[in-house]
């Protein structure tokens, strides 16, 4: 099919032309990151700046910058998987699951490519059995 990704046939390992797929979508990713990150931050210089407040405009103020923190810091947290992605297909470890060394599939990538384990491990890592 036209949209799909390639594997080598005979081969556990992403093709060239796929990795490249993902490391396109994985930059795309990290500059929107960075711009989501850029406006939180202006955002959050902008609330509180109004003049005279009364009490519930300050605590509204207070409760949007807290929100704005934590997002701030879930983007952080989405920055790193992507960077670990991209250092990932820059060792030419991209697609190769931590845990046991097998394939992640191409639909579990296609889907989180940031992955970082194949689904059984996932799996097992979510019971705590790894």
């Amino acid at each position: 099919m036209k949209g799909e990704l390639n594997q080598k046939k005979g081969s556990d390992k992403l093709d060239k032309r796929t990795i490249e797929r993902f490391k396109k979508i994985l930059l795309k990713e990290r500059e929107e990151i960075i711009g989501d990150v850029k406006q939180i931050c202006e955002s959050s210089q902008e609330v509180g700046q109004d003049g005279i407040q009364d009490i519930g405009d300050e605590a509204a103020n207070i409760y949007n910058k807290q929100i704005l923190l934590s997002l701030s810091e879930n983007e952080r947290v989405r920055l790193q998987e992507v960077d670990e992605a991209l250092d990932r297909i820059a060792n030419g470890t991209y697609g190769t699951c931590e845990e046991c060394g097998g394939p992640i599939s191409l639909k579990r990538l296609e889907v989180r490519p940031v992955a970082k384990y194949c689904v059984p491990c996932l799996m097992m890592l979510e019971k705590g059995k790894i």
